[in-house]
């Protein structure tokens, strides 16, 4: 949604200036990434919005539900509420993980398998993307059933797909041409 990440974006920028003067980056990560799934909670989703509620308070249930947030995360937390932008949240925090990710210099690397991985699988694939990219590399893996067996690993718009699903399918446009 473009309108969503034009709205995210300068957050998401103010956050990135402010945990770089911290020297906070993981700090802010931890706040940004709590304070969105608490937002994206049913419960949360039908308060917000809500006339009845003041702003103060929403961001008050909110801190209260992601404890541990310094002043300057609770201070954007009640910017967000009094601009009625806390359904941007997950977004500014994707965008904000971003940026921590061009200044560290470390490329995010998603694995999607048909199974449940093992640390040491997930560190062998680490190991080999850092090699191959030359770049320290974060991973987060997802499971997802549909790809019968193997993986696919997507680093930001380079998919490799040594999935069963994907061979199948490779296999069916070879064969129909």
């Amino acid at each position: 949604m473009a309108e969503l990440r034009t709205i995210a974006r300068p957050y998401a920028e103010a956050a990135f200036g402010l945990a770089k003067e911290e020297n906070a980056f993981g700090a802010w990560s931890e706040a940004l990434s709590a304070m969105a799934a608490v937002v994206a909670a049913p419960e949360m989703k039908a308060l917000i919005g809500n006339p009845a509620l003041a702003s103060a308070r929403l961001a008050e249930l909110i801190a209260s539900a992601a404890p541990g947030l310094s002043k300057s995360q609770r201070d954007l937390l009640s910017v967000l509420a009094e601009n009625e932008r806390l359904a941007a949240l997950t977004e500014i925090s994707a965008m904000y993980e971003t940026l921590r990710n061009e200044a560290e210099r470390v490329l995010a690397a998603e694995v999607t398998s048909a199974y449940p991985m093992s640390d040491a699988q997930v560190a062998e694939i680490t190991g080999l993307l850092e090699k191959k990219h030359g770049k320290k590399v974060k991973v987060s893996v997802h499971v997802d059933p549909e790809l019968i067996g193997g993986v696919s690993i997507a680093i930001g718009d380079e998919v490799m797909d040594a999935s069963v699903r994907g061979k199948l399918a490779r296999m069916q446009s070879a064969l129909t041409n």
